[in-house]
């Protein structure tokens, strides 16, 4: 297996387990960098990562960010999401508080459930194609909650409840936008 070859499959499993694009980045340049001082040593790639890649990979990904931390971030990240949805909807209808009908809970419930499901388990497809993936399930399950349980609002969301949905997330949303920004600055250099 080429050095190329093990990168391509630790960056595949470490973006299947949801590790953020910084955190890969870094784990990439880390582990380049041993592969090519083993190459200089005359020891292969194997040498390195042992017999399994996938095996290394998953300790590495599990060491570096575990589960319940993951977790925490994707939900956080949600919940911010949520506050969005709403401060927008407060400003589209330029009104302090937004009625919610059981049809707008259940189709945001199911956004969130199936996109959180997806990045937890297979990885960062995008938040457009995570997206779509949500949209195909959550409109159905939408529809149908809308015939059985009809349009009256269920509750009024006030505007100063975006901002409180809002704080939970944004130290990540924060996090991840500066890291792309430096992502750039270096590639760029």
């Amino acid at each position: 297996m080429t050095n190329a070859q093990i990168l391509a499959a630790c960056r595949s499993n470490w973006e299947y387990r949801g590790i953020d694009d910084a955190s890969v980045r870094e784990m990439l340049d880390e582990l380049s960098a041993h592969l090519e001082d083993a190459e200089a040593a005359g020891r292969t790639g194997r040498d390195v990562v042992g017999n399994d890649v996938r095996t290394f990979a998953a300790a590495w990904a599990r060491a570096r960010a575990p589960f319940p931390r993951r977790l925490l971030r994707v939900a956080c990240l949600g919940i911010f999401v949520v506050g969005c949805l709403l401060l927008l909807a407060c400003l589209r209808r330029w009104t302090a508080e937004v009625a919610v009908t059981p049809g707008e809970i259940t189709f945001w419930a199911v956004v969130g459930a199936a996109t959180v499901v997806w990045e937890l388990r297979r990885g960062s497809l995008g938040i457009l194609r995570s997206w779509a993936i949500g949209l195909c399930v959550a409109l159905p399950a939408a529809i149908l909650t809308g015939r059985l349980a009809g349009e009256a609002p269920v509750l009024t969301m006030p505007l100063w409840a975006a901002a409180f949905l809002l704080l939970p997330g944004l130290p990540y949303a924060l996090a991840d936008v500066r890291a792309r920004r430096n992502a750039t600055v270096v590639a760029q250099a």
